[in-house]
This record gives C-alpha cells, sequence and structure tokens, in this order.
C-alpha cells in the first residue's frame, strides 16, 4: 500500500473512547452505544467532534429519544447553531430546517450546504423521523481525498483558482420529479435574499489544515473563466469528488442521526422514494469564513456588504 492509499483508510481509532465502526474506506463511521443530548459530557462531546473531523461524516442508530427541543439542545453542545439565511424554521423549532418531502422529489444533486454565504454553516446534524420502506438514502463525498487524488496539473489549477457561488441557480436541474408551481414556490422562498460570494476552490480547514475542494451545485462560474468553460470545469472537478472510492451511502431508519462536517464533504439525497414520505429535521452549526492556500478569506459579493462609516 503506497503512502497516498494508507493516509485515505478510515481506519479504527484506537485511542477514541468510542466506540467508533467505519462504513466505507475513505469516509464515514458509525457511533455506538451513546444516546444523543444536551446533557452529554464535555469530554464526549469533544470525542465527537474529533471523531467528525477525522471521518467527515458520522452516524447514530437508533435516537429515538431525541426530540426537536433534544436535538436543538445537542446541537448547542456542539457549537453554535444557526438558522438558514432564507428558509424558515420548522415550526416550534427555534432553528431546525424542515425536510419533508412527501411527493418524491429531494435536493438530488451534490452540494455542501450554505455555500452561497461567507461564513457557511461547519456542520449539519441531521435526525430522521420518517423514512420510507425502500429508497432515500442519503450520499456523502470526500472533498479532502478528491484534492488529494487530483493529478498534478488539475491541482496547480485549482490551488489558485476562486468560483462564486450563489442560491440562485437551476433549481429544476437539481430537484428531481418537482412540479413547476412547487419549483417556483421553492425559488421564492430559497431565493428570496439573492446571496453571491467568491471563495478559494481550495479549502484549508481550521482544525485539521487538510486541503479540500470547495464546490457543488451552487457553483455558478470560476472566476476569470465564462460561463461555458465554467461549467465544463465543474463537471470535471466534480467528477473527481464523486468518484465511489471518495462517498459512503446511507440506508435510513427513523430515529437515526447523522452529523457531517461541511467543510470536507459534498452529499446529496436519492430521489427513488416514489410517493413516499421522507421527513426529517437538520440543525446547522456556525462556521467560519473560509482561507484558500493563499491565506485570503472568502468575500461576500451580493448582496453588497455595507459600506464602512466615512471617518
Amino acid at each position: 500500500m503506497t503512502a497516498i492509499q494508507q493516509r485515505f483508510v478510515n481506519a479504527r481509532e484506537a485511542e477514541s473512547p468510542l466506540d467508533i465502526v467505519p462504513v466505507a474506506g475513505r469516509i464515514g463511521a458509525e457511533i455506538r452505544g451513546i444516546a444523543l443530548s444536551g446533557d452529554l459530557d464535555d469530554a464526549t462531546i469533544a470525542a465527537i467532534r474529533a471523531a467528525l473531523v477525522r471521518h467527515k461524516v458520522i452516524f447514530f442508530r437508533d435516537q429515538h429519544e431525541l426530540d426537536d427541543a433534544r436535538q436543538e439542545a445537542f446541537a448547542e453542545k456542539l457549537g453554535e447553531p444557526v438558522a438558514h439565511p432564507t428558509v424558515p424554521v420548522a415550526e416550534g423549532s427555534r432553528f431546525l430546517l424542515e425536510l419533508d418531502s412527501r411527493e418524491g422529489y429531494a435536493a438530488s444533486s451534490w452540494h455542501t450546504d450554505v455555500t452561497f454565504v461567507p461564513a457557511y454553516p461547519e456542520a449539519s446534524i441531521l435526525r430522521a423521523i420518517v423514512i420510507p420502506e425502500a429508497g432515500g438514502d442519503t450520499l456523502w463525498a470526500n472533498t479532502v481525498t478528491a484534492y488529494e487524488e487530483l493529478p498534478e496539473p488539475l491541482r496547480l489549477l485549482v490551488d489558485n483558482l476562486k468560483a462564486v457561488h450563489t442560491n440562485l441557480y437551476d433549481y429544476a436541474g437539481h430537484f428531481a420529479n418537482l412540479p413547476q408551481d412547487k419549483l417556483e414556490q421553492h425559488r421564492a422562498i430559497f431565493a428570496s435574499t439573492v446571496y453571491e460570494t467568491e471563495h478559494p476552490v481550495v479549502r484549508v480547514h481550521p482544525e485539521s489544515g487538510e486541503r479540500s475542494l470547495l464546490l457543488g451545485h451552487f457553483v455558478k462560474q470560476f472566476v476569470g473563466l465564462n460561463g461555458a468553460d465554467s461549467q465544463r470545469l465543474l463537471a470535471v472537478l466534480q467528477d473527481h469528488v464523486v468518484k465511489p472510492e471518495n462517498t459512503v451511502r446511507w440506508r435510513w431508519r427513523a430515529g437515526d442521526v447523522a452529523i457531517w462536517d461541511n467543510r470536507a464533504t459534498q452529499h446529496r439525497a436519492i430521489a427513488d422514494f416514489g410517493l413516499q414520505r421522507r421527513h426529517l429535521r437538520r440543525a446547522t452549526i456556525a462556521g467560519t469564513v473560509p482561507v484558500g492556500i493563499d491565506g485570503k478569506e472568502s468575500r461576500l459579493l451580493k448582496p453588497e456588504p455595507l459600506l464602512q462609516a466615512a471617518e
């Protein structure tokens, strides 16, 4: 096994106090024997965060005691929860996002959450409430191994590349089976305020120092390239991100919780569940503004930042 292959191995952690079972070879691990709540001690929370950075996405089965209030309390232990910038919170909650698909549609394209703002979330906590008898799985991809495996010419290109991300994108191309009226309703809410942010294509992880590809379906255009060239290059890079070797697939059961490092992953739901109901609720943890290899931070383009008052 080469050094780079060894680095990709998603192995057990002998030093962790948690019972961690890897799920796929490069990403994903199930943590057993823990009931998630706001009452977990600081040492356990620190171990969960460490496992999250290492494995990129972690899974907890049978969290049936975790209702909205307990999910919010756990999120507050894990970090600083934030609501979605445009979508209203779930009824009766303080910051949970409702993901309730009753008509066979879901966000079935690869993305990193909310990258159209500069300080997009560092992590998401997704709780399964109602799950289809068959279908409705979720995929995650490791954007760190995707970067590390790029051919050198592509790596040299992306190291100095920036991209504009926006929430005003091709909704019809990313929501399977969504009727036109529902599509327009979703667009009116999701893009009620239009955001554009310029990010480095290669982000340096603030905890691990790993480099990862910051892409996904919110990318509008690469800086310095026209729209057509941007789409062709995005397709090439996305193909590297979503190689089967970089991914993990989770078959949900009601009561499951998935937590992912939104700074080092992409994900997508699989819209293969017909008219069955698929109901989940998500909490997100506030993140920091990405920094590229050159040390420069992402910057907001729209809405235009408020100008500093003249001195």
